[in-house]
């Protein structure tokens, strides 16, 4: 009992390309994996059931990883603060190795647990592992600050030097009867169900639990989908994105792999254009990780808008206008298409979050932080940085160099879903109208009546309007 080391897993629930589980394994091979259900977390309100679905599917998976390397992954319920020391201490062992996260929350808990092993004289070691440059890596030359948009920021950190995929781990010595029944003793769970906690999610996932099925995915993509990902990506009829943001979201698949899969479809093309579109995705890729990086500097993000003068604006916040967004009956096609694929699938496509944002801060001048509650609530891939950084960014309350943004619904139909398909498919009772009605969102009262579908519940070119006054008066 004074050889082994734990790896405690959150947001890396993986055994590849981790570089935190692998640091631990040099410690010593008998090395067990943790993970603990926070309450802290777990009994937020803005918690989705698809979330928490695919966040068991995938512990299931970790479980089976470890026990085909010879060990375990060992479940609790409880606040990390107290259960990790309370392990630690009764598996005497030489040290307690994690990955680091960027969100303010996570960063405090981090530090307590950090300071109860420390009182109990155990080490504890971290790193950063889910982003391939860690806050404080990428500053601007001038100032060595932190950036804060995003163009910048992405210049420095392409050219940046990626770290290679953390080695794998390649077999684990397991426990003694005696120490796991010490776990047991200290409250050790089975992995429970999404019933059991409180949830329930019975549509399909968009994407399969488990390291397998995101490597799959990011293959597929890469060898296929990636060449032509810069048009195909703001089509939401078509599937021209990844998916992989749940896998993100988790750190299922390590970013390292992600990478050098994005590397090797580079050279392995000669094509200029396929070229430029494989770094359209790497974009994508420095996007998320410019939010995390924000987030880390400006934990303020989480709690309000990061311009000031924001704080003063006057949202409307009409509750009916809002349940009405959030049901899809909003009587905007490609709105309401797009809120019903969230509440069906867990998931919405990147164009039509956009969409929706504008629609709900610029058209129904409703406070930016419903709409980013009710994603949480919702998306299976929910992460605070980059769903708090888009909302931002659509509220033009964020960091941005052009804040005052305003997408007109109709204008986004025509230009994106021409022929009304993904209208079509998530707005039924509409789909047998003409083209023209769908993309454009003037629908004759009579047909309207008739299909069951509602008026435009405000008028967009007299609410963006009302929006630029009311930003004049907040920028004076």
């Amino acid at each position: 009992m004074t050889n082994s080391v734990i790896f405690w897993h959150r947001r890396d629930l993986r055994v590849s390309d981790n570089i935190g589980l692998f640091q631990a394994y040099q410690q010593s091979s008998k090395l067990v994996g943790l993970f603990c259900f926070d309450p802290n977390i777990l009994n937020r309100d803005d918690i989705a059931p698809a979330r928490i679905t695919y966040l068991l599917g995938c512990l299931q998976y970790l479980q089976e990883s470890y026990q085909k390397l010879g060990s375990q992954l060992f479940i609790f319920q409880g606040k990390p603060t107290e259960i990790i020391p309370k392990v630690a201490d009764a598996l005497k062992v030489n040290g307690v190795f994690w990955n680091n996260d960027v969100e303010p929350y996570s960063k405090e808990r981090d530090q307590q647990v950090k300071k109860a092993l420390q009182e109990k004289s155990i080490p504890s070691a971290t790193y950063w592992d889910q982003l391939l440059h860690a806050p404080g890596d990428i500053l601007t030359k001038s100032n060595n600050d932190p950036y804060k948009v995003y163009t910048p920021f992405w210049r420095s950190w392409v050219k940046a030097e990626k770290a290679n995929i953390a080695e794998s781990i390649k077999k684990l010595d397991s426990l003694t009867d005696e120490e796991i029944n010490a776990l047991k003793d200290l409250g050790m769970i089975e992995l429970p169900t999404a019933k059991d906690l409180g949830y329930s999610w019975n549509a399909p996932l968009i994407l399969e639990p488990g390291e397998t099925a995101a490597r799959e995915k990011l293959n597929y993509f890469c060898d296929r989908e990636i060449y032509s990902y810069q048009e195909q990506r703001n089509l939401p009829a078509m599937d021209g994105t990844s998916i992989l943001s749940p896998a993100f979201k988790f750190g299922i698949i390590g970013i390292r792999e992600v990478w050098q899969a994005t590397v090797e479809a580079y050279e392995n093309t000669r094509s200029d254009e396929a070229r430029e579109n494989i770094q359209t995705w790497q974009q994508e890729i420095a996007w998320r990780e410019f939010y995390q990086h924000c987030l880390y500097f400006f934990p303020e993000l989480a709690e309000g808008p990061y311009r000031k003068e924001f704080k003063d604006f006057s949202w409307d916040n009409n509750e009916q206008y809002f349940q009405a967004w959030c049901e899809g009956k909003t009587g905007y096609p490609i709105v309401d298409a797009a809120m019903r694929q969230l509440n069906e699938t867990g998931w919405m496509h990147n164009r039509c979050r956009m969409i929706v944002a504008s629609f709900l801060t610029k058209d129904l001048m409703i406070n930016w932080q419903w709409g980013e509650k009710y994603f949480m609530q919702n998306l299976i891939d929910g992460d605070l940085s980059a769903n708090n950084g888009g909302w931002q960014w659509s509220a033009s309350s964020g960091m941005d160099p052009k804040p005052l943004r305003i997408f007109n619904p109709a204008s986004q139909a025509q230009k994106y879903d021409p022929d009304g398909e993904y209208i079509r498919l998530w707005v039924p009772e509409i789909s047998s109208l003409d083209t023209e009605y769908l993309v454009t969102g003037k629908i004759p009262p009579l047909e309207a009546h008739r299909c069951g579908y509602p008026q435009p519940i405000v008028d967009h070119k007299q609410q963006q309007r009302e929006f630029k006054e009311r930003y004049k008066q907040i920028k004076s």
